[in-house]
């Protein structure tokens, strides 16, 4: 490892990148500056499959060294001023208004708890499925899979066949429901902050998004039902049924602020900002965060311990996310810097190929790359890749570059369904199935679920919608 971190300093030394007075000189940075990112998100994607039991006790501090692999260097070649300018301002206007409205999010969804239960037939499990679908671009993927997972696991577990009905529904509500809103998921969340409005994810990714989702829903109630009939007589459910009811709702009213603070920072400007640390913040976001802060702590106050611990509520998930993501937001630094430099920038051969002989944008190329690398890596980092690869300005992107920004968005958010580790609920659900018993596949045996199944459906995606 040291060695290592040697011949990295020499390497960033001899790239010789300039400070520009908000960020580096991308056409002047060495790949070896994205060595760090791509070893943080190669950690993330395999710490769990290779070395787990050394992950979850420890993804913290590796997480922190790949972080100091960038701050070091920075601090050691640029002066610490410099370094400070460029975390601080990465800080407050990415990774704050992202960890304050996933925590907000994903604690009030904590609390809302539906009780009871019954009997998963198959067209009670489609409904279910439907209802999650709708629910997550409003309370989010994390937070619809939290609030019905158990409420569809208690529903089947007298069933011999129930495996299909956990795998759907990574597909349906972990994922692709998130498609409609920044709510939904988190990249679509990291494109809002770069400035594309709060409704454009809506008006431009719904068709798409209800093709594939009744798609996949008709698909699942085919498979239920033959299942359901091939089982015959069913074991004695554990779970009898029970009329349902709600808990906690006073957090739904709390998702509601959350949301409506979301929308406020995209709709109202007053025009007033304050500058600290070279980082202007503006007025409209403050009063976001604070929202998001004052829903995480009400909730919190509000929500009955019973109602929280009959949901299974973990602080572990949104801890892990809040590392990991710190370190992220970090190493992605200077890999925005090089993307942005575009074909003077040491990423020119893949902004080559995601482009044509005129230098048009390829939009199956980046549906595709953007979908493929957000099966295997976060989505939300990989979002934001690719975002940058497109030129990063928000106003063309939602505009005359509509279907570029569509193919990087459907990708990002359907395609992290393709692996338990492609969108951070998915492996959450997993984890939450196989203990209650249910034979969840392995990683590569979901993969054979997806690729049986989602892939063609991408593939009719593209054919259908992506031009």
């Amino acid at each position: 490892m040291t060695k290592f971190i040697s011949a990295l300093f020499v390497g960033l030394s001899f790239a010789s990148p300039a400070f520009a007075a908000e960020a580096l000189d991308g056409a002047k940075l060495s790949l070896l500056w994205a060595l760090p990112f791509a070893g943080m998100l190669l950690s993330i994607a395999l710490g769990p499959l290779l070395f787990a039991d050394v992950w979850h006790h420890h993804y913290g501090k590796i997480a922190a060294v790949w972080a100091a692999l960038i701050i070091v260097p920075l601090a050691a070649i640029y002066g610490f001023d410099a370094m400070a300018h460029v975390v601080f301002h990465t800080a407050a206007l990415e990774y704050v208004p992202f960890i304050l409205m996933l925590t907000a999010l994903f604690i009030a969804a904590g609390g809302l708890v539906l009780r009871g239960n019954l009997h998963g037939s198959p067209a009670l499990n489609t409904g279910l499925l439907t209802f999650g679908t709708l629910i997550a671009s409003l309370i989010g993927t994390t937070g619809a899979s939290m609030v019905l997972i158990r409420p569809l696991l208690r529903a089947n577990d007298n069933r011999r066949h129930n495996v299909h009905v956990v795998v759907f529904f990574i597909f349906l509500v972990s994922n692709i429901g998130g498609s409609l809103t920044p709510i939904g998921d988190p990249p679509l969340f990291l494109g809002f902050l770069r400035g594309v409005s709060f409704g454009w994810t809506l008006t431009h990714l719904w068709p798409e998004t209800l093709f594939a989702c009744v798609v996949l829903l008709a698909l699942f109630f085919v498979i239920d039902s033959w299942l359901y009939k091939k089982e015959g007589i069913i074991a004695p459910d554990p779970t009898p049924d029970s009329k349902l009811s709600v808990t906690g709702l006073t957090n739904l009213i709390l998702i509601g602020f959350a949301v409506g603070a979301v929308v406020l920072s995209g709709t109202w400007k007053p025009g007033i900002s304050f500058e600290i640390y070279g980082t202007k913040l503006e007025l409209q976001n403050l009063v976001r965060e604070a929202v998001m802060i004052a829903v995480t702590f009400a909730s919190i106050a509000l929500t009955r311990k019973a109602d929280r611990e009959l949901n299974g509520f973990e602080w572990g998930p949104i801890e892990e996310v809040a590392k990991l993501f710190a370190a992220i937001f970090i190493t992605i630094v200077p890999v925005m810097a090089m993307l942005a430099a575009g074909k003077n920038g040491a990423f020119a051969p893949l902004v080559a190929f995601i482009t044509d002989a005129n230098g048009r944008p390829d939009n199956v190329a980046f549906f595709w790359l953007t979908g493929l690398l957000s099966s295997f890596l976060d989505n939300a980092p990989t979002y934001l890749v690719f975002f940058e690869l497109a030129g990063g300005d928000p106003a063309r992107l939602m505009n005359e570059m509509a279907m570029t920004l569509a193919a990087i968005s459907l990708g990002a958010v359907y395609m992290g369904a393709n692996t338990y580790i492609g969108n951070a609920p998915n492996f959450m659900v997993y984890a939450i199935a196989r203990r209650a018993g249910v034979n969840m596949p392995s990683f590569f045996g979901y993969m054979l679920w997806s690729g049986a199944i989602l892939v063609p459906l991408f593939v009719a995606v593209t054919f259908l919608f992506i031009q």
